[in-house]
Formats: structure tokens, sequence, C-alpha cells
């Protein structure tokens, strides 16, 4: 008897992640990193909503994250490249549902250097990743204000710290989103609602392979090189994996994280050497 007491006092002691009757938003989910974090977010508990513009990929995620948790998910379509067409999807969605949980992500602009990116291309990088995350969170923001509860994290990048080579629009309006979410936090926290930005390295996704050929055709060398070389860079010599950043953004989305607002958390091996 004693024995089993004293489990269940150690049980009670260690933290079991909740999110039951939560509801969670997360775009640019049907894969890659932002499918990683709806995934833990539904492990946890969450009714979530994974967002993309590829239908077929949506149905099969959801299918499998209604498999996991026995919970019938849902998923929105929508074009992030089209700001005008992605309006009108988020503020149909917002007239039916209601969120607790926002992960901000979209697909990644372009690549090139300062010297090969046009204008139009800042400004549709601005669309895509600032209008976009912007109009999501004001939307969102009416409940979380509504109930004096919230969760947004920021899905940015370690460029806002020391900018990423042949990705000029990447790191300067994800600096844009950063700053902004930093802004946010400090005037919604009243609310109990918190907003923190998770800067990402590298990972094992579909946009980094993608990366990692481009550069490696623009340098001449094969893509293992490149991968080896950006192994080199981070002390812990490996790229990162999706799940490890899931485990990173539930965290920021519970109650164990009440206290944690504002703050640019950087997960990347050591890549970053400031600060």
């Amino acid at each position: 008897m004693f024995l089993v007491l004293l489990e269940k006092t150690i049980f009670k002691k260690f933290m079991k992640i909740s999110l039951q009757n939560k509801k969670a938003l997360i775009g640019g989910s049907s894969k890659g990193l932002g499918f990683a974090v709806a995934k833990q977010l539904a492990q946890s508990g969450a009714h979530v909503t994974i967002v993309s513009s590829n239908e077929a990929l949506l149905k099969e995620k959801v299918m499998s994250l209604n498999s996991q948790t026995k919970v019938n998910h849902q998923y929105l379509v929508c074009d992030y490249n089209d700001h005008n067409s992605y309006s009108k999807k988020i503020n149909e969605y917002f007239r039916d549902n209601k969120v607790d949980i926002l992960i901000n992500n979209t697909q990644g602009p372009i690549a090139g250097d300062v010297n090969s990116v046009t204008i139009d291309d800042y400004q549709n990088a601005f669309d895509l990743l600032f209008k976009n995350i912007v109009l999501t969170t004001n939307l969102a923001l009416k409940n979380m204000r509504n109930i004096q509860w919230g969760r947004i994290v920021n899905m940015t990048s370690v460029s806002v710290k020391e900018p990423l080579k042949y990705l000029a629009l990447s790191n300067t309006i994800r600096s844009a989103v950063t700053t902004w979410g930093k802004t946010l936090s400090n005037e919604v926290a009243e609310s109990n609602i918190t907003v923190n930005n998770i800067l990402t390295g590298y990972f094992n996704t579909e946009r980094l392979e993608q990366l990692n050929s481009e550069k490696a055709k623009k340098m001449g060398i094969e893509i293992d090189e490149v991968i080896a070389n950006m192994k080199s860079q981070v002390p812990l010599k490996r790229i990162g994996e999706p799940d490890e950043f899931g485990y990173l953004a539930t965290f920021l989305c519970s109650d164990y994280a009440s206290y944690i607002n504002g703050v640019n958390i950087t997960i990347d091996g050591g890549l970053i050497k400031s600060l």
C-alpha cells in the first residue's frame, strides 16, 4: 500500500502536459515543423485545425491525427501566397470557430541574396510572412481576450540574430515578425495571453532539403557536401528532428509556461554563437 501511495505522489510531481478542451490553429501544418507541432498538441489533448494549400495531404494528415488521438480534428485549405484569398478563407474560419492556441507559421519565401531579389519579391514576402500572420492573430485574439487565456507562438528563424546566406527575404521579414511578436506580448499580457517567438535552426524538413539543393547547384557541389558542412557548424553535429521542435512549441502552449512571455527561444543545437 505504501509503495502505491509513493508511486502516486511521485507521479503527481512529474510534468504532464494536458491541453484538454483547448482548440488550436496551426499554420503551414500539412508537413514539416508545422505538422510536428500539430501532432504534439493533438497528443496532449488539444483539438487541432491544420492549415495548408494541399487538401489531399491535409486529409491524409487529419486522418492520421484522428486515428492516433481518437478525436476528430479538422483542416483548412488556404493559399498563403494569395493574401486576398487567404483573408477571405481565414475570416470565414473565425466566423464559425474560436481558438485558444495559435501557432503562426507559413512556408518561407523564395531564396536569394539581396542582389537577386526584387521589390516585388519583398512585397510578396511581406504579405506571406507578415500580413497573413497579423491578420490571423487579430482574429484569434477576440476569443482569447474574452476568455482571458491564450497562447500565441510565432515560428521564426535564427536568421533574426545572424542573417543566413541566400535568404535575404526571410532574414528581413522574419525579423519584423519577431519584433512585432515582442510588441504584441506587452499589449495582451494583462489578458493572460502569452506571445513567444521560436527561432528555428536547421531541421530535417522538405524546406531545408530544397534550400540545400539550390545552394548545391549555385556552388557547384554535391548536396551531401552542403549537408555535411551544415552539420559541422552545429555543436551537436546533427540536424534537428521536427518532433524536437514540436515538444518545445507544445510546452509553450501549456500552463507550465504561463510565466514565459515575450521571449525569443532559439532551438538550433547551438548553431548561433551570440547570446
